[in-house]
């Protein structure tokens, strides 16, 4: 098993450093950085199959992409309007940066260490990543004309001279940067400059013919093809110099909705916009010729945020190499064979079942074709009237879209409320929200400076003389290929109060409605956040008067300062607080007379853990909520957010498991220490593998009725 990252003696000094300016809060872009590194530790781990430690690696990658575009660009244009106060954690946006760079360049040099070990144990296994040089004669020639043949009709040489202005460079691609000298030309003439884009509508990595009498799976980059046949795009000239470069663009959407008439052309012209998003990092192969660099540098105006890399640039190419792999079962994780859930195993009818009962699924265990099922079954019924669903993000070809469309199609009135700010999703949202309109949807956009992040659905059916409500909430998007690497839950219902709460909350988005008096759910931006504050307090109320006290919250990331505050004054009332953090936490736990009484632990394992559960003791009448809201700033006060009670008490029995599942893990779990850094729990006992443990269980129904 690996061990977790210690800091080196350079962190222990800027913890103790950092401890003088505050001692309360922990700063969220670092607290990421740290979670980042957690990802990193699985593509290390030895226990962990090969072939998903690639996959790791590229999620490191593709993490890193994400937060340089957003998260640094932000800072960078606080920076540039003049902006210098500390935030809450003591940073002023200058000297986050100065550590936030500091921290991902140790974690950029570490993942190339790491990436050069797992192309070694790939090799080893016959996956072979090989350069041109290292190919037998025949391998050259498929190579040689797949290059001709493939690639270089799509190739274009971009010269950078006095006539010829630096082109656009796109957002997150791979380039070649190259220096030449004309035939005949003095080695000591300054050099020509020109880029050429690797293309990203080829495969990254081309497979090479096999050796003869070989099993090896050989495969070379496309641009270590394009290097060495670079001489067949400047005729004339002698290349001296080729070196890929990336360059990291300011991605974040900046709407003026109030202005807009039409939201959904305005999204599509900020996307186009976002193409000349100001650059927030510059990757360069290491070794780049110091005048190809320094044109670079000028051109992009970055000298800090530069990253020398060891490697090829932009390894998120990996995370389809398991996917493009025949055989090589040993080198991955076994199938997870996901279990229907067994109340609706027996029956064509999911609205008589529900009738009955509430119904709990736990993803990816139980299978997410229920909610589909679900959707299709509503979309078919004679007897269904109506269909309203949030979207935030759906797969590439979704099931529930096309069942919404025939639902519409056949007389049904459909409304679904599309969110086109679900970040880098935009354009696929956009397209859903054209093809719903087309089939006679309901289409609504949400409201004007909130994103729709709720995640619910409403079905409205004519029983004999009246009508019912039916109802799913769920923690995770409607996207039935997320749904089988995320861990989430999701909540059928017809229960008569939850189902007028959402038919009320529909009409909020949809229309003109005064806020609602709800009787059951908690809604963001209105009231979400003071429902928990009221929860958080009671349980205090609760300590005080010797009552039992305990709150358990599952979640993604806590970074709200309202809400940290509120829980340690909770743990000084006595409350015992566990809290299950995958990401992000700015609370600073076990600080005596502060957070004594508050553990935080992070799991970072095979599924990426997305459920929001929360458990409130109340002296023992138990309350338990699942939430498409984490305890952040955005989602309290910026987003549509939804909390909804679970009122079936063998539905609370199942929550509950599926918490202690997670609390009860020795094996992936990390624990949070006050100086902000993470450490594997001692595994003394039996190991304990949350993830793997919920794969046994064969039945949560029978789980949560022996609870």
């Amino acid at each position: 098993m690996s061990i977790a990252r210690e800091p080196d003696l350079k962190e222990v000094k800027e913890l103790k450093e950092h401890k003088e300016i505050s001692t309360k809060y922990l700063n969220r872009d670092l607290s990421w950085i740290e979670f980042n590194w957690r990802v990193l530790e699985e593509a290390q781990d030895p226990s962990t199959p090969l072939l998903e430690r690639v996959k790791f690696l590229a999620i490191v990658s593709s993490n890193l992409d994400e937060f340089m575009s957003v998260r640094v660009a932000g800072l960078k244009d606080q920076i540039k309007a003049g902006y210098n106060k500390k935030d809450f954690t003591g940073y002023t946006p200058a000297g986050l940066i100065k550590r936030i760079m500091k921290r991902t360049s140790k974690m950029v040099s570490e993942q190339y260490k790491t990436y050069r070990e797992v192309t070694r144990l790939l090799t080893k296994e016959g996956i072979v990543f090989t350069e041109y040089e290292d190919l037998n004669t025949s391998q050259k020639k498929a190579m040689d004309e797949y290059y001709h043949d493939i690639i270089f009709p799509v190739l274009t040489p971009m010269a950078v001279d006095q006539s010829r202005p630096f082109p656009l460079v796109h957002n997150h691609s791979v380039y070649l940067a190259v220096l030449l000298l004309r035939e005949g030309d003095d080695p000591d003439d300054e050099p020509y400059f020109a880029i050429v884009q690797v293309p990203s509508n080829l495969s990254r990595y081309i497979s090479v013919p096999t050796r003869t009498n070989s099993k090896k799976q050989e495969f070379i980059l496309l641009e270590e093809l394009m290097e060495h046949h670079i001489q067949s795009l400047f005729s004339g000239y002698i290349p001296i110099s080729v070196h890929g470069f990336r360059v990291t663009r300011n991605a974040d959407l900046t709407l003026n909705e109030e202005g807009a008439e039409d939201l959904l052309e305005e999204i599509e012209k900020e996307l186009r916009r976002r193409r000349w998003g100001s650059p927030v990092r510059l990757e360069v192969q290491e070794g780049i010729h110091p005048y190809a660099l320094a044109q670079l540098q000028d051109e992009f105006e970055i000298e800090e945020q530069t990253f020398e890399i060891d490697g090829p640039l932009d390894i998120t190419y990996f995370m389809k190499l398991g996917n493009t792999l025949n055989g090589f079962e040993n080198l991955r994780y076994p199938r997870v064979n996901a279990k229907y859930p067994i109340e609706f195993e027996d029956t064509n009818d999911f609205f008589d079942v529900l009738k009955q009962k509430d119904v709990l699924v736990h993803h990816p265990y139980e299978t997410f074709d229920a909610v589909t099922d679900f959707i299709v079954h509503a979309a078919y019924d004679p007897k269904v009237l109506a269909i309203k669903m949030t979207l935030y993000r759906a797969s590439g070809n979704s099931p529930i879209i096309q069942s919404l469309a025939r639902a519409a199609e056949s007389g049904k009135q459909v409304t679904v409320v599309v969110e086109l700010k679900a970040r880098f999703d935009e354009e696929r949202n956009i397209a859903w929200a054209r093809m719903l309109e087309k089939s006679g949807c309901h289409v609504v956009y949400g409201l004007v400076g909130l994103k729709t992040h709720a995640k619910i659905t409403l079905v409205v059916r004519q029983e004999e003389n009246m009508l019912r409500r039916y109802v799913h909430v769920g923690t995770g998007n409607y996207n039935d290929i997320t749904a089988r690497l995320y861990t989430d839950v999701g909540l059928f219902t017809s229960n008569s109060v939850i189902g007028e709460d959402a038919s009320a909350l529909f009409n909020e988005i949809t229309g003109y409605s005064a806020p609602h008096d709800w009787q059951s759910f908690a809604v963001a931006p209105t009231d979400l956040k003071d429902k928990l504050f009221e929860l958080i307090a009671r349980e205090a109320e609760h300590a005080k008067a010797g009552k039992p006290a305990k709150i358990i919250a599952k979640m993604n990331s806590l970074s709200n300062q309202e809400m940290v505050d509120a829980l340690y004054a909770a743990s000084q009332a006595g409350v015992k607080i566990e809290l299950i953090i995958r990401g992000v936490c700015c609370l600073r736990p076990g600080v005596p007379g502060l957070s004594e009484n508050i553990t935080v632990r992070s799991i970072v394992d095979r599924f990426l853990e997305h459920s929001r559960i929360y458990y409130f003791q109340n002296g023992g009448l138990v309350d338990v909520y699942l939430s498409s809201a984490d305890w952040m700033t955005r989602n309290l006060t910026r987003r549509i957010e939804l909390m909804c009670p679970v009122i079936d008490p063998q539905m609370k029995k199942m929550m509950i498991s599926i918490l202690n599942v997670s609390l009860n893990d020795n094996v992936k779990a990390r624990e949070l220490m006050s100086n902000g850094m993470y450490t594997r729990i001692k595994n003394e006992l039996t190991p304990y593998r949350s993830q793997f443990e919920a794969m046994k269980i064969t039945s949560w129904k029978k789980l949560r009725l022996e609870s």
